[in-house]
């Protein structure tokens, strides 16, 4: 993936809070960990998926539902850094500032098509541990979005981890993905779709399920979009997507499938019951379909018996 160099950066969608911290009030993360890691990738990669893994599951959620303080966040510097597309090309702190960007401008276009304004948000870029409106997390539990506060966050060395922990071949489009998710997840809030899902139903057709495919087919969409999506004087910010990117992607979705993840990083036992966030064949397949018919209306996972 190339951004193209004159484009125009705008880091007003970004808290830099890394090496600080940001608090908030009570919630509960919903979706997530980029690609479906959510806020329990912890539980995933430390406490490995065992016959009780629903209910350790729903622990590790509920733990996440308390915090409080003040914010603080410094963005100088990413402001000082990330001003063109060019700087995206030779810094990952920009580069994710250009998907930000060109993510949110897609959505602002796109999703009052649904019926629906968008409303821009914040990624909160942190480092070690973040209280957040939906609780305290670490960085071990992979990026998430807070309906609470209705933020992004997110440590950026999250991009290693799906390298070294999942054995990912991971890269900026890869990167890309981990927060057109995220914000998949943000306009299922606008849309009301959060609301219609049970917190901690598990199983191969949950509502869980279904949340965290339908915003794998949202980042595909985006995906779809992404290089003819403009910065805000109308020059495109991302100017190459190429097959190798997306067959990188789908390499990530694989990698990231409860059965993959409760094989490979588990027990190595599949519990079905279990399921969260799909298989790895359900998260390539939906992803495919919104990248393919770049169409959100093409990503409704809640009215089909077909998941993949």
């Amino acid at each position: 993936m190339k951004y193209n160099d004159s484009a125009q950066l705008d880091t007003s969608g970004v808290q830099d809070a890394r090496g600080g911290r940001l608090s908030g009030r009570g919630g509960l993360a919903v979706g997530g960990g980029g690609l479906g890691v959510l806020s329990v990738v912890a539980y995933l990669l430390f406490s490995l998926i065992g016959g009780d893994s629903g209910n350790a599951v729903n622990d590790v959620l509920g733990q996440l539902g308390q915090g409080g303080g003040a914010q603080t966040a410094d963005n100088n510097e990413v402001a000082k850094e990330c001003k063109t597309g060019a700087d995206a090309n030779t810094k990952l702190d920009c580069a994710v500032v250009a998907d930000i960007d060109s993510i949110q401008n897609y959505w602002d276009k796109e999703l009052p098509k649904l019926g629906k304004s968008y409303e821009p948000i914040t990624t909160v870029w942190f480092t070690g541990q973040v209280s957040t409106a939906c609780g305290t997390a670490s960085s071990g539990s992979g990026p998430f979005y807070c309906p609470g506060d209705q933020h992004v966050y997110l440590d950026l060395r999250f991009y290693d981890d799906l390298k070294t922990q999942f054995g990912a071949q991971g890269g900026l489009f890869v990167d890309a993905y981990v927060l057109a998710h995220e914000y998949g997840h943000h306009v299922q809030d606008l849309l009301g779709t959060n609301a219609k899902v049970q917190q901690g139903q598990t199983g191969p057709k949950s509502g869980s399920v279904r949340l965290e495919l339908q915003a794998d087919c949202y980042a595909g969409a985006w995906a779809n979009h992404a290089t003819t999506v403009p910065d805000d004087t109308g020059k495109p910010l991302i100017i190459d997507v190429t097959a190798d990117d997306i067959n990188r992607a789908l390499d990530t979705a694989a990698r990231i499938g409860d059965d993959y993840i409760q094989k490979n990083l588990g027990n190595g036992t599949i519990n079905q019951n279990a399921f969260t966030h799909g298989t790895s064949v359900q998260r390539k397949k939906w992803f495919t379909t919104g990248y393919r018919s770049g169409d959100p209306k093409a990503c409704d996972t809640f009215n089909t018996d077909s998941l993949g």
